[in-house]
């Protein structure tokens, strides 16, 4: 049983690590007006990161034209990843 939980926080690593892969795409995107999100691959992408995103607009809109909600996205990520090695040790 323990090697099954081991082996879901594992994957549960893994899969944080690509999605913060992708949510960095996405921010690096933004900066560029031209990009059709619209389109594939880019919509795509919009359509994975947008609703973890929309989270965090909710509670820190833009101010000034910029959007900070993404560092408070990238802080729950990385909590969640530093909590992994805690559960897999208690196991």
């Amino acid at each position: 049983m323990a090697d099954i939980l081991i082996t879901l926080l594992n994957s549960l690593s893994t899969f944080i690590q690509i999605y913060s892969g992708l949510l960095i795409i996405r921010i690096l995107l933004t900066w560029f007006p031209t990009v059709d999100w619209y389109k594939q691959p880019f919509a795509a992408l919009g359509q994975i990161t947008d609703p973890y995103l929309n989270l965090f607009r909710s509670i820190i809109p833009p101010l000034g034209g910029m959007d900070f909600s993404p560092i408070l996205a990238f802080l729950a990520l990385n909590v969640l990843q530093g909590a992994i090695p805690l559960i897999a040790r208690a196991i």
